[in-house]
């Protein structure tokens, strides 16, 4: 039986035991400030987004739910409540699935709410420990909106990953200095690219079969690009295909999802304006992306920026465009024949971001359909978080391990060869579930448009 998650709900501090001090008083003015009030009242409290929430089924405390946690945003909005560690620890333990979202009839706009309430309590907490703070500016400044670094990145990693030097890392133990979740990360991490999509083919590309359709800006990612080039090379080739022109702007950076999700607001704006800078001088139709977190955060720029009228208009004008490679595929697209060699079983798990914000369910499992020899089984829950969601399972390994197993209990019975995913945060989540709970030798995680280009019917 798994070992209960200690959660601190907050709820306590309703009583106000002693006054608040001074660092809480200004968490508390600057939630106020930012915090949309009129979304937080139009919370009903009609318990719809219960049974939604991963946190909230997995502990059964009111705290850790949606409706739980907009209690107290407006708590602490109101005075009620001073914002002390456990508020805190309870903004972060939510994964920022959104899937509260499509349950709630009122509408409410609980991803921007959460958003909104790191970004206050990023601003003043106290809670970090200095090596956490070092990592976060590391990462969140340092690297992430630098391709060049992040590529760097990427030639260490590989550097690392094509020597013998993993091999003596994992035999010496040295790899028992870091915590279990990270130990295991590390065996599932793919073999990374020191170069990219632009490096590897170029960066425009010419569509297959006739006059171009649209002109498609692909959106590269950062981790993406690291982690996963081969992908986003297969996106490009399988756009052509369908009959796409495809430009690969090389100013584009971090989509700034990360930072956002982790109360990082003023860097996620000014990764948007450098984003839309570099697709609207491209002059692209669209803007494709192959991450559903990615596309999440890109679709609703338009929201980010809205309080800045000199950005506001071009914001509106780049999210109108974002769209999932496979709803491009399945809606705009040339019709692509796909077949399998030797008939397979398939799974598909949901990427939060690209079901509950981006509103694309039906076109990956469109195009898993129409591959020949391949059999479409339904995974239940697939609509489920997976317990990825971005760092979430670096930074909650404890609550992300519970979800995942549950996951993977749903995915062992489909019997599937190949559990299917549209992001690369999934993805890892899935390999690591495979590695811990399934069989590597007959199941595979995989990434839809790799699964699909292998199976191209080439023309």
């Amino acid at each position: 039986m798994a070992k209960p998650i200690q959660v601190r709900t907050g709820v306590s501090a309703l009583a106000q035991p002693a006054r608040p001090t001074a660092a809480q008083e200004a968490m508390a003015a600057t939630l106020k400030r930012k915090l949309d009030y009129d979304q937080l009242t139009n919370c009903m409290r009609c318990g719809f987004c219960l049974p939604a929430c991963p946190t909230f089924r997995e502990t059964g405390v009111e705290a850790e739910s949606p409706r739980g946690r907009i209690a107290l945003m407006k708590a602490v909005a109101d005075g009620i409540l001073k914002p002390d560690v456990s508020f805190e620890e309870q903004m972060n333990h939510c994964l920022a699935c959104r899937a509260c979202e499509p349950a709630c009839p009122a509408d409410v706009k609980y991803g921007q709410l959460i958003e909104q309430a790191r970004d206050a309590v990023e601003e003043h907490t106290e809670s970090h420990r200095w090596w956490i703070r070092a990592v976060r500016k590391t990462a969140f400044k340092g690297v992430f909106p630098h391709p060049n670094r992040m590529r760097l990145l990427g030639k260490a990693l590989k550097l690392y990953q094509g020597t013998r030097l993993r091999q003596w890392t994992r035999d010496s133990g040295v790899l028992k200095l870091f915590p279990p979740h990270l130990q295991d990360m590390e065996r599932i991490l793919p073999d990374a690219s020191g170069d990219g999509v632009v490096a590897r083919i170029g960066g425009e590309h010419k569509a297959k079969r006739g006059a171009a359709i649209a002109k498609v800006g692909l959106f590269r990612g950062c981790i993406m690009d690291v982690l996963f080039t081969e992908t986003n090379v297969n996106t490009v080739k399988l756009l052509n295909e369908a009959g796409f022109d495809v430009v690969i702007p090389d100013a584009q950076s971090c989509c700034g999802a990360l930072h956002a999700h982790s109360g990082e607001a003023g860097d996620a704006r000014e990764l948007a304006r450098r984003n839309i800078r570099a697709f609207r001088e491209a002059g692209v139709d669209y803007v494709a992306t192959n991450a559903g977190g990615c596309g999440a955060l890109l679709v609703e720029y338009d929201h980010l920026l809205h309080g800045d009228p000199e950005w506001a208009k071009e914001a509106a004008w780049f999210a109108e465009r974002v769209i999932d490679v496979s709803e491009l595929l399945v809606r705009k697209g040339r019709p692509l024949a796909f077949a399998s060699e030797t008939p397979t079983r398939v799974t598909y798990q949901d990427s939060c971001h690209l079901r509950n914000v981006m509103k694309s369910s039906g076109a990956p499992r469109t195009l898993m359909n129409r591959v020949a020899g391949a059999e479409m089984c339904e995974m239940k829950e697939a609509d489920r978080c997976c317990g990825s969601a971005g760092i979430y399972n670096v930074t909650q390994p404890e609550m992300s391990g519970r979800i995942l197993e549950h996951k993977m209990e749903h995915a062992e019975a489909t019997k599937a060869e190949y559990i299917l995913t549209s992001n690369p945060g999934c993805l890892l989540q899935m390999k690591l579930g495979v590695e811990k709970h399934g069989d590597p030798e007959r199941m595979k995680a995989v990434h839809v448009v790799d699964f699909l280009y292998e199976r191209l019917a080439k023309s």
